[in-house]
């Protein structure tokens, strides 16, 4: 853990190089997401390629690119791509971004997803803010001698999406007429996508979408001390009794379609941190 601490001090040295300010707040953008960096005012776009110690992306849409700037009035950090367990990375290199955002000095972390929904009354293209998650991806950020200077060596979980966070976006969502949801995130590793069986199983323990991210940034985020805020587009409607097969054009699709309502939920919600 001190060399994980001393390899976060590198790659926050090396942002801070080419963008001296304190961001308010880090933003991790899901599969086809992306464009919400659009709405950043950019001074610096750093590729991952340029940050000690950061994975490189792979996931289809995924840039793999740092963005500094300014959204909303406030100054943030917008991940223009994230790494998955699925890629092969371990899920402290998945989330070492978040600790660089925390040691840069971001108090909230906003993280996105594209998302499968097994809730039957949603629809795809609408939005649900995570209020709780369930962890099936067999591992945790955490395992492993803890660095005090991180964080607590048993982060409480209980609160882990931010309750003020959350009612200010059922609050910009109704103001903006977007349907948006509340409700569970279960994180499985993928890369394939579930079987009949297994959408029922993940259903009948309390999820409502099924993704394979978030989790662990959360995890590290609450043992960082940062206030969360998730947001899950769904992107297909996973019901077993009537079950079609998907394709990954597909989501990205929709999830490209949905992002108008996601890039004013979020801008509008950082605008009021």
């Amino acid at each position: 853990m001190a060399v994980l601490f001393d390899q976060i001090q590198e790659a926050a040295a090396a942002v801070r190089a080419r963008w001296p300010h304190v961001p308010a707040a880090g933003v991790i953008l899901g599969t086809g997401l992306g464009k919400l960096t659009e709405d950043v005012q950019a001074d610096a776009v750093i590729p991952y390629e340029e940050i000690p110690h950061f994975p490189r992306s792979t996931a289809p849409s995924h840039k793999g690119q740092l963005v500094c700037g300014t959204l909303g009035g406030k100054r943030v950090l917008v991940m223009e791509g994230r790494f998955h367990f699925y890629e092969g990375y371990s899920l402290q290199q998945v989330t070492f971004p978040v600790r660089v955002m925390k040691a840069l000095g971001a108090g909230t972390l906003v993280v996105s997803n594209a998302c499968g929904g097994m809730n039957p009354q949603w629809n795809k293209g609408d939005l649900m803010l995570i209020e709780d998650h369930i962890n099936l991806l067999g591992d945790n950020p955490l395992i492993g001698p803890n660095d005090d200077r991180l964080g607590d060596r048993f982060p409480d979980m209980c609160n882990c999406y931010d309750r003020a966070l959350l009612k200010l976006g059922r609050q910009v969502a109704r103001e903006e007429q977007i349907v948006c949801h509340q409700g569970v995130f279960v994180a499985v590793s993928g890369p394939n996508l579930e079987t009949r069986a297994e959408y029922r199983f993940l259903r009948a323990i309390g999820a409502d979408v099924v993704g394979m991210s978030t989790v662990p940034e959360v995890i590290v985020a609450v043992h960082s001390k940062m206030h969360v805020l998730g947001v899950s587009v769904i992107t297909d409607q996973c019901l077993p009794d009537a079950l079609e097969p998907v394709s990954i054009p597909e989501i990205v699709a929709t999830a490209n379609e949905a992002e108008k309502k996601l890039r004013v939920l979020v801008r509008r919600v950082i605008a009021q941190l």
